[in-house]
């Protein structure tokens, strides 16, 4: 005697009486399997139940379906799917219909098709339209715990990590590539900023915030305004650097600027090379004037190979007003912003955000030695860096080292 062969349509019954409230096994006699074969379909179909959903055989009550005509269709297309709308997918899906085809016959974008189809298939890769429609329905439903609460040992992780100055985007980018297959094991950078922000929510500490790199408790548009121009009549502009520069495609070209402190107080000098973030603290324990900024300039870039020092681009401060000097003994041509234009050393810029975290905004820095700024250039030139694929700048120079010629 042959094998019988059950049809779609008993599947896709047996589904939807299921999903109904019937038990399973009142719901596989009413269509004429065994309660084996029954078993064995639900347990291949079920996509990630809820938690606190009903078991097989004792469903709670679905949520009322629509019809295609019902009025309200319209009002919550844009919001949520129909169980019309999956049953179109999974009878699309059988026809082997691309998701931009489905997509098209149920009025909704082709990623909705596909999101769709990835969150509520089976393990076995099927997608049924009741049972999707149903875990949808109980995913929707259940309480959501907030992540930073229920993980507590992500926060712990995620505090250790912002006390080492690093960003809630960062973070997030970070256990995102060490947990892809892990929902629970991450988060994303704007659930960690309303932790922080909100304190109705999430575990993290009540303080955290204060190792942003803006320091505010709440969230408030950043200002614009800067210091005006110095005027650098014979000095190379902007406008001049090669192409190589803008593209970062050659390595040895350096942003600089200058962090200051309280008015009449020490400043840190910064340098930041464009293709590897890698960067270098100047430290100025005195004045920084034109001739001390000059002078510490040279003897620390002194030190590097000259295919990694090609060109400097500083804003236009009267701190490098002997940029001729610095252009003789480094051998190296040194090109200036246009006025009110910071974002055109953009590099610097973020740089120096990054780096407010040690040095704060207020703060004298003549308490830092030069120990401390290597050490916080160090600590910062170890820290991965997504724009380098998740290297960190002192791994991306040390390879410009080891390898003069890939330069």
């Amino acid at each position: 005697m042959g094998m019988r062969v059950i049809g779609e349509d008993v599947r896709e019954e047996f589904y939807d009486l299921v999903c109904a409230g019937m038990p399973l096994i009142t719901a596989a006699a009413a269509v004429g399997v065994s309660r084996g074969t029954a078993l064995s379909w639900w347990q291949s179909s079920i996509p990630m139940w809820p938690k606190n959903s009903s078991k097989p055989g004792g469903l709670a009550d679905t949520a009322p379906t629509r019809t295609i005509g019902d009025p309200r269709l319209a009002d919550r297309r844009r919001r949520s799917l129909s169980s019309e709308d999956r049953s179109v997918i999974a009878v699309g899906l059988r026809m082997e219909l691309s998701y931009g085809q489905i997509g098209a016959l149920i009025g909704r974008n082709k990623s909705v098709v596909s999101r769709e189809v990835a969150r509520n298939r089976g393990p076995d890769g099927t997608y049924w339209a009741p049972v999707a429609h149903r875990a949808a329905h109980e995913r929707r439903r259940r309480p959501k715990e907030f992540r930073l609460i229920a993980e507590s040992r992500l926060c712990r992780r995620i505090e250790a990590w912002m006390d080492d100055g690093w960003s809630p985007k960062l973070i997030a980018r970070v256990l995102r590539e060490e947990s892809p297959h892990m929902i629970m094991g991450r988060v994303s950078h704007e659930t960690i900023y309303q932790a922080l922000y909100v304190q109705t929510r999430g575990s993290l500490r009540k303080d955290l915030y204060r190792q942003l790199s803006t320091k505010r408790p709440h969230r408030q548009a950043r200002g614009t305004g800067r210091r005006g121009p110095s005027p650098y009549k014979e000095a190379f502009k902007i406008s001049q650097r090669p192409a190589e520069v803008t593209d970062r495609a050659v390595p040895g070209h350096w942003e600089g600027d200058l962090i200051m402190g309280p008015p009449g107080t020490p400043a840190v000098g910064t340098l930041v090379e464009r293709s590897t973030r890698f960067t270098i603290l100047l430290h100025l324990p005195g004045r920084h004037d034109a001739e001390s900024v000059a002078a510490v300039m040279i003897r620390e870039m002194g030190e590097l190979p000259e295919h990694l020092r090609r060109s400097l681009t500083w804003d236009r401060g009267t701190e490098l007003a002997r940029y001729d000097k610095i252009q003789v003994e480094l051998d190296m041509p040194v090109y200036f912003c246009d006025p009110h234009s910071p974002w055109q050393r953009g590099t610097n810029e973020n740089t120096n955000r990054l780096l407010r975290h040690w040095l704060t905004k207020g703060t004298d820095l003549s308490r830092f030695t030069a120990a401390d700024l290597r050490r916080i250039a160090a600590t910062l030139n170890a820290r991965p860096r997504p724009t380098l694929d998740m290297r960190t700048p002192a791994q991306a120079l040390d390879a410009l080292l080891s390898n003069p010629a890939a330069a």
